[in-house]
């Protein structure tokens, strides 16, 4: 199974609501769409969304390492060899994990399609259905409770609240104000997005508990780089915390395991780089006993069903964070992942199961 031939496509949806965190906000989201051709007439896809704040990666850079790089690396390869190729890709260049990723995917569906099954059930086939939250963007308390209070009445029982921006006072103020209007039923995590020190966070998360606003875990409340502080988070608060910026590699995943600087991870394709990747981290986190997320960026249903396909295939994936579609005003894909209200199931077809993408003067690179 060689490849015969791999496009490139520009698309971007409008979100229903932009999307703010501490980093950064989202009013459309953009990405570029991957379709890989074989000789035996099968088709992968792959996505990767710029998230220049997080991965380094811009839609421009993204694109020219796929068709400049990967691209002419790749076309003649057999896929059946894949091992080979995912060693050789992590060293004929540095980071860009957002096109590797994309691509990761594209041959991951090739593959599970060669072998004639879902992608979940060809990486391990653990769980057929999982549950997605629902994020609650960074505003003003009112506006937040709001947002909060219509999420539960369509069906969602896990809120995933932004804090970090501002100090840490409205982001309290925020909390008490969701936890009041929601109830104590449903579950609540925060993502700090990397927007507070370690002292704001040992006193805030300290506050939050003594309050009894039962946070069950908080994301990523230190810098990225700041291992030191995000260990000193973990050891003196009694709330579960999780790496998410701190870990892109699977080194890095080593050193937050080493050090016990975090209680659980979220792993994310685009900061691994792909599936070949992501299952390194999971089975090292694994071995460590700590359980991991699979989060997103804000992408489309195809770049979602390739993570929640990998998230379902393994037991040590316990959190899922792929509510991104939902935020989008269109659906340009055909196939993937079903959305039953807050739960995620998979066709029986082979591979992701996508079929098209729609793509309105996008444009190609053939």
């Amino acid at each position: 199974m060689k490849v015969e031939k791999i496009e490139t496509y520009r698309v971007a949806v409008p979100l229903v609501k932009p999307f703010k965190t501490a980093l950064r906000t989202v009013t459309t989201a953009e990405s570029i769409i991957v379709k890989m051709i074989c000789d035996n007439g099968i088709i992968g896809w792959g996505e990767a969304p710029p998230t220049i704040v997080i991965t380094g990666d811009s839609l421009q850079s993204i694109e020219s390492a796929i068709q400049h790089v990967i691209k002419p690396f790749l076309e003649k390869k057999n896929l059946l060899n894949y091992e080979s190729i995912f060693q050789e890709l992590k060293t004929i260049f540095i980071g860009n994990s957002s096109s590797k990723a994309a691509i990761d995917m594209a041959i991951y569906d090739c593959i599970s399609q060669y072998c004639r099954l879902p992608l979940y059930q060809f990486l391990g086939g653990h769980k057929s259905k999982i549950e997605t939250d629902f994020t609650v963007s960074v505003n003003d308390p009112k506006e937040m409770s709001e947002d909060a209070v219509s999420y539960i009445q369509q069906g969602f029982n896990v809120l995933k609240v932004k804090v970090g921006k501002d100090d840490i006072s409205k982001d309290l103020d925020r909390i008490r104000e969701i936890r009041k209007r929601v109830g104590h039923k449903i579950k609540i995590r925060l993502d700090a997005n990397q927007g507070w020190t370690a002292k704001d966070a040992i006193r805030a998360i300290r506050k939050m508990e003594e309050s009894g606003l039962e946070i069950e875990l908080v994301e990523q409340p230190v810098k990225a780089d700041d291992l030191e502080g995000l260990k000193q988070v973990t050891d003196h608060v009694d709330t579960l915390i999780m790496a998410d910026e701190s870990v892109f590699t699977p080194k890095q995943a080593f050193q937050v395991l080493k050090t016990r600087s975090a209680d659980l991870i979220n792993i994310k394709l685009m900061k691994a780089g792909g599936i070949y990747q992501a299952q390194i981290i999971n089975q090292m986190a694994e071995t460590c006993g700590v359980e991991c997320m699979v989060g997103s960026m804000i992408e489309t249903r195809l770049g979602i069903t390739a993570a929640a396909h990998f998230a379902a295939s393994k037991k040590n994936i316990t959190r899922f964070d792929f509510d991104a579609p939902l935020m989008l005003a269109k659906d340009i894909v055909e196939g993937g992942i079903h959305y039953q209200g807050r739960f995620i199931t998979f066709s029986d077809e082979a591979g992701l199961g996508i079929k098209n993408v729609e793509i309105e003067g996008g444009g190609s690179n053939g």
